[in-house]
């Protein structure tokens, strides 16, 4: 059993501008989630970017119970807009875990996102991605948006991982409407993902294209993310 892809996507959320945003714009993007395991609500998490026209700092934070264990998680990202590649790049990263697997990781990315150097606790590595970049988790999460906002049915894309790159298939499904305690009725994009771990997102256009919920279909105990609450000073 593969915990760690459960908590992968309790620090997964999706914000940010369009391509086209003004590069002398700033808006600022704040998302808090619910967490629960199997059913049980087991932590939080919050998200907030900071936006300056095509750049972004993105400060994740979350607290949960992994099988009885308390686990801390923060990271901060530094986000960019490639204009050769009409890309999300992620330029730099740097993790922390404490708890369930622990680490402190910092990460740099060279080569239009396709090399990366990773330190891990002292223990340093380079990955190389030859056909498409390499992206932290928020990144990651801003690009699949950006696909969604172009139409995007179905597209790859690869994650540094703490022990290596993990490879993403993704499939657009049909629109569909569902009922939010918080939210209401919403119109929501399903958005399937398989590779090194399967995950369904649904992402709400009514919401700046926020994700409003990320279903971990594991064997043993299921994720489940929801949004509970969201501010935003920023227009598509």
């Amino acid at each position: 059993m593969r915990l760690r892809l459960i908590y992968l996507i309790l620090v997964m959320s999706i914000g940010g501008q369009s391509a086209a945003a003004n590069e002398l714009s700033s808006c600022t993007i704040t998302s808090s989630y619910d967490i629960y395991l199997s059913g049980i609500h087991t932590g939080k998490m919050k998200r907030v970017e900071a936006w300056q026209g095509k750049k972004a700092s993105i400060v994740s934070n979350s607290k949960a119970s992994i099988l009885g264990i308390g686990t801390a998680y923060s990271q901060s990202a530094e986000v960019s807009w490639s204009d050769l590649d009409h890309e999300w790049i992620t330029d730099k990263f740097h993790q922390k875990v404490s708890g369930f697997r622990s680490r402190d990781m910092k990460v740099t990315f060279t080569d239009g996102g396709h090399q990366s150097d990773v330190d891990i606790d002292g223990k340093e590595s380079t990955y190389i991605s030859k056909d498409i970049p390499l992206r932290d988790v928020d990144t990651l999460s801003i690009q699949i948006r950006q696909n969604l906002l172009q139409g995007k049915q179905a597209f790859r894309l690869n994650r540094q991982a703490s022990d290596g790159i993990e490879p993403y298939q993704y499939q657009v499904h049909q629109k569909q409407i569902k009922t939010f305690e918080k939210w209401g009725e919403l119109e929501v994009i399903p958005v399937e993902q398989t590779g090194a771990e399967d995950v369904t997102f649904l992402f709400a256009p009514e919401l700046e294209y926020q994700l409003v919920e990320a279903r971990y279909h594991g064997f043993i105990l299921r994720g489940l993310l929801t949004l509970a609450d969201y501010k935003s000073t920023c227009k598509n």
